[in-house]
């Protein structure tokens, strides 16, 4: 199936995608400061610039877009129809890194909290509390690593 966008527009729609202070970022970063939590954002010095950091807890938090870090078996993550190729290879990159982030984090000693997009949001979305309780109790758990996804 072609794109029914023309390359421009199409360029246009995908550089206006955040990467930094998306809604659900700030939707997780709200409720944390409203529980008490005080944070840093995006610390370049860490690999993977964490989406939030809380050095108290030796912990960081990702929120991942499910079509960004291709989030398998879930409703918002289909490689489009048309140029596939790029964003296959572009998808799998995105893997890749996350793969060696996780590494590099695990081995500097932080515990890594994965929130993914469609927890959030969307129709297999988490009730809300029941996301920041989740992140709430990792945060005071012995968990290296853990991953909050929406309903299967």
């Amino acid at each position: 199936m072609a794109d029914i966008k023309t390359p421009l527009a199409r360029s246009k729609n995908m550089s206006a995608i955040k990467s930094k202070n998306t809604k659900p970022e700030i939707k997780i970063r709200k409720a944390l400061f409203d529980r008490g939590y005080r944070y840093r954002l995006h610390d370049k010095k860490l690999p993977g610039k964490p989406d939030i950091i809380l050095p108290k807890y030796n912990t960081v938090i990702f929120i991942h877009g499910c079509f960004w870090h291709g989030h398998q078996n879930c409703y918002l993550y289909k490689v489009p129809a048309s140029n596939t190729e790029f964003w296959g290879k572009k998808i799998n990159d995105n893997k890749r890194r996350d793969k060696a982030v996780t590494a590099a984090l695990l081995e500097k000693g932080w515990r890594i909290l994965i929130i993914w997009e469609c927890s959030i949001k969307g129709k297999n979305k988490l009730n809300f509390d029941d996301v920041i309780t989740q992140t709430e109790n990792f945060i005071h758990s012995c968990q290296k690593i853990d991953a909050i996804r929406g309903k299967i």
